[in-house]
């Protein structure tokens, strides 16, 4: 830490809970405040998505959400559900916050840019070779955020137990998280264009949530492929036992490619590289990707180093606002088992956690 004075990402063990509710309803309790403070400065839900869900427009679409998501993820509903009414808000702000991804392309925007209605973007470096095995991240968001996220533990009827880096009020997790079968996974978003979006389809919220649950590499990529997604997202799967990255581009109508990382490393930033999706060309993300073709990631410090790059003023690697924010960095190394969060520049390598997989 710093001497700021801002302090450390809290870690939130919640133990085993026999039923969802409970498990959602502890954590919203334990995060009450941050939660609530999150509901009242969002200003993407505060300006954008909470005058939408007034329309008649929204009511359909949010209705369509909630059934198919509540039907296919009945516990992770109930843990929502729970974390709503933990941390004393209003379901429907639960709802929007969770959903934000599947209900913001339906708003008819005025003379909004693209920068200014995005809320995350992230940037990835992957590489498995003979001295090193490595899926680095860096958690981008809207400046809302700060000082809005902790780790969350759970211990699963099953025995099986996760940690994710979780947004207040959201479910576990839309950035990153692992589970000790040795499953570990972070997520980039990507910007589909509205007709290749579902309307009412499964939310990425409930996609990476049923990740958490995953016993290894092929599940993770059967619960991928079984899911009807409304809007597509870049998933960087890592099987620490079997010293595995793979990066799986998916879209609407359970469309889905995967690409096994090896001796090139890879720079995932929020575009499609694979999978032949109609998309918005994201200069933001241009930039990053182009920056990062320029640089070395043949050691640990260079992967780091490569996250920690802020020669582009504009559009810079690691990022410091107006409007997007790093939050966090993660480094996963197969081979030492472990996830190390970075907070602040990577570079610095001021640890926040060092965590075991297993």
């Amino acid at each position: 830490m710093d001497d700021s004075g801002e302090k450390k990402l809290a870690l939130f063990d919640v133990g085993q809970c026999k039923e969802a509710y409970q498990m959602g309803f502890l954590i919203g309790q334990r995060f009450s405040d941050l939660i609530q403070s999150r509901v009242a400065t969002d200003l993407i839900l505060q300006q954008q998505l909470l005058p939408f869900a007034g329309t008649a427009e929204a009511q359909l679409l949010i209705e369509a959400l909630c059934t198919a998501n509540r039907q296919m993820f009945p516990r992770y509903w109930d843990e929502l559900l729970g974390t709503a009414a933990g941390s004393g808000i209003p379901i429907i702000h639960i709802i929007l916050l969770n959903f934000r991804k599947e209900i913001l392309p339906f708003i008819l925007k005025k003379e909004d840019t693209q920068e200014e209605v995005t809320d995350d973007d992230c940037s990835d470096v992957l590489v498995v070779n003979d001295s090193m095995a490595i899926a680095a991240h860096n958690e981008d968001a809207n400046i809302a955020l700060i000082g809005h996220t902790y780790l969350v533990r759970a211990m699963l009827p099953n025995g099986v137990s996760f940690t994710a880096y979780t947004y207040a009020g959201e479910l576990p997790t839309c950035a990153f998280g692992f589970n000790s079968c040795g499953l570990a996974f972070t997520l980039n978003s990507v910007p589909p264009t509205r007709e290749e979006i579902i309307a009412g389809g499964i939310g990425r919220n409930f996609i990476s949530r049923d990740l958490l649950e995953a016993t290894g590499l092929g599940d993770a990529l059967n619960r991928l492929h079984s899911s009807n997604a409304s809007v597509g997202h870049s998933y960087n799967l890592v099987d620490v036992r079997s010293r595995r990255i793979v990066n799986v581009e998916t879209a609407s109508g359970k469309r889905c490619l995967v690409h096994e990382v090896g001796r090139t490393p890879v720079f995932h930033a929020n575009m499609y590289l694979h999978l032949e999706v109609q998309q918005v060309q994201d200069e933001n993300s241009i930039s990053r990707q182009n920056r990062a073709a320029q640089l070395s990631a043949d050691s640990k410090e260079k992967v780091l180093s490569i996250l920690g790059d802020c020669v582009d003023k504009k559009y810079p690697i690691y990022m410091t606002g107006p409007t997007l924010y790093t939050l966090c960095t993660a480094l996963i190394d197969l081979d030492e088992q472990t996830i190390t969060i970075y907070e602040g520049n990577p570079e610095k390598k001021l640890v926040s956690y060092a965590l075991p997989v297993f």
